[in-house]
C-alpha cells in the first residue's frame, strides 16, 4: 500500500513538470521580427542560443538596435510567443545583447551652406604669431594663380589682418541686390574676394565684442554678402579654440581644417590642441594637415646653409605622431615679412623661393581636399548643449 502511494505521488509531480522541446521554441520564435531588421530573429541569426531544462528555457539573443525600447520589445515579444505557443507556465529567463553597428565617421561639420562655394578650408593655429594670416593670404593667391575662384572670411574679430595684406585698407564693401535682397560685395585684390571686420572699423579702433556679438557679425560677413562662385573659400580663423571657432562651425559646412605652427615646442604644444578641436567627436571636421612656418633661415650670401632658429622639423614630426598629412614648410625669409606689410603677398614674387614653398603646400592642400571629398561622407552639424562643449545634432 505504501508503494502504491509513492508511485502516485512521483506520478503527480511529473504530470506538472512539462518537459519542453528546443525545436518548438525555435519555431515559435520564428513569428517574432528583429527590431529594424525585418527577418525573424530565428532566420537572421540573432538568436545564439536557446536551451531547455524541463519547464525552464534560456534564449541567448543578439540586437543590433541600441534603444532600451527595443530591448524591451524584443523581451516581451519572446515572452508572449513562448507562452502563447508553446507552453503558458514555461519558465523564460531571456539574455538580450546588444551589439551596435559601429557608425561611420562624421567627417564634416555640414552647416547651412552657401550657394557657389565648392570647398571651405578653415586655417588655425593654437598659438597667436605663428604667421597663420601670412600663410593663409599666401595659399589664396597661390590658389588664385593657378586658376581656382578664391575668397578669404577673415574671423579673426579681435586683430584682423587681411586688410593690410592685401593693401585694401581703405576699402569698403559695396551693397549689391541680389534676388532682391541688399548684400555686400567682397572686396577683391590680386583676384581674390576678401571680407574683414578690419572694412568696417578704423584702424586705431579696438573691438571689444563680447562672444555673441562677434559671432553675429561672422554670420553677417558669411550669409549677409554675396560670394559669387568660388571653388575655395579660406577662414582665417584667430588662435586658439573658442568661441569664434565654434561659431564658425556651426554656422558652415567645413571641409577640412589646414594648422599653421613653427617648429618650437610652445607652439607645437598648441597647435596639438587646434588638432584635438578638429578631431573631437562632437565636432569632427576632418584635418587636411600641418603647416610648418619659419621652418629655417637661409641667409642670402650662404644659400646652402640652413639654420633651424625656432628647432628643426617639430610640426612635422607632430603630424607623425597625430597620424594627419605634413603639408610642407615655409622657410623663414624676410620678403614673407615684408611682402605682407606692403600689401602685396610674397607668393607672388615670381621665381622665389618661397613662391615654390607656397606652390608646392598649396599643391598638397589642393591634393588632400580631393581625396577628403572623394574618400568621406558629409555629416551633422554641431549644436552647443553646455558650457563644457558641443554635440552632434541632426537637422
Amino acid at each position: 500500500m505504501l508503494h502504491t502511494i509513492v508511485i502516485v505521488v512521483l506520478f503527480l509531480q511529473n504530470s506538472n513538470n512539462m518537459k519542453l522541446e528546443k525545436q518548438d521554441i525555435l519555431k515559435a520564435l520564428e513569428s517574432i521580427t528583429v527590431p529594424g531588421e525585418g527577418q525573424n530573429m530565428v532566420v537572421s541569426g540573432a538568436i545564439k542560443n536557446v536551451m531547455t531544462f524541463g519547464d525552464e528555457v534560456i534564449v541567448d539573443i543578439t540586437i543590433t538596435n541600441p534603444s532600451l525600447q527595443a530591448k524591451k520589445k524584443t523581451e516581451v515579444e519572446i515572452l508572449k510567443a513562448i507562452h502563447e505557443k508553446v507552453y503558458e507556465k514555461a519558465k523564460i529567463t531571456i539574455n538580450v545583447k546588444v551589439d551596435a553597428p559601429q557608425a561611420k565617421p562624421k567627417n564634416e561639420i555640414k552647416g547651412k551652406s552657401i550657394p557657389g562655394i565648392k570647398n571651405i578650408i578653415a586655417v588655425a593655429s593654437g598659438k597667436g604669431g605663428v604667421g597663420k594670416s601670412t600663410v593663409t593670404a599666401n595659399l589664396a593667391v597661390t590658389l588664385s594663380k593657378m586658376g581656382f575662384k578664391v575668397g578669404i572670411l577673415d574671423a579673426d574679430i579681435y586683430g584682423p589682418s587681411m586688410p593690410i595684406m592685401f593693401d585694401v585698407e581703405n576699402e569698403r564693401p559695396l551693397a549689391v541686390t541680389i534676388d532682391g535682397k541688399s548684400k555686400m560685395k567682397p572686396v577683391e585684390s590680386y583676384g581674390v574676394n576678401i571680407l574683414s571686420i578690419g572694412f568696417f572699423t578704423q584702424p586705431n579702433q579696438a573691438v571689444v565684442w563680447r562672444g555673441p556679438m562677434a559671432a553675429k557679425a561672422l554670420n553677417q560677413m558669411i550669409f549677409d554678402a554675396h560670394w559669387g562662385e568660388l571653388d575655395f573659400m579660406l577662414i582665417d580663423l584667430p588662435p586658439g579654440t573658442g568661441d569664434i571657432h565654434l561659431s564658425i562651425m556651426q554656422s558652415l559646412p567645413i571641409t577640412g581644417a589646414v594648422v599653421v605652427s613653427t617648429p618650437q615646442n610652445v607652439a607645437l604644444a598648441d597647435a596639438k590642441k587646434g588638432v584635438a578641436m578638429f578631431q573631437q567627436e562632437s565636432i569632427n571636421v576632418p584635418v587636411l594637415g600641418i603647416i610648418e612656418n619659419m621652418a629655417y633661415f637661409t641667409p642670402a650670401e650662404l644659400p646652402n646653409n640652413k639654420y633651424y632658429i625656432f628647432g628643426q622639423e617639430g610640426a612635422k614630426n607632430l603630424a607623425t605622431d597625430l597620424n594627419v598629412p605634413f603639408l610642407g614648410e615655409i622657410p623663414l625669409v624676410q620678403s614673407i615679412r615684408e611682402a605682407g606689410d606692403l600689401g602685396r603677398p610674397a607668393a607672388m614674387q615670381t621665381a622665389t623661393q618661397q613662391e615654390k614653398a607656397f606652390e608646392k603646400i598649396t599643391q598638397n592642400v589642393v591634393e588632400e581636399v580631393v581625396k577628403r571629398n572623394d574618400d568621406l561622407p558629409p555629416t551633422e552639424a554641431i549644436k552647443i548643449t553646455t558650457m563644457a562643449g558641443c554635440s552632434a545634432v541632426k537637422k
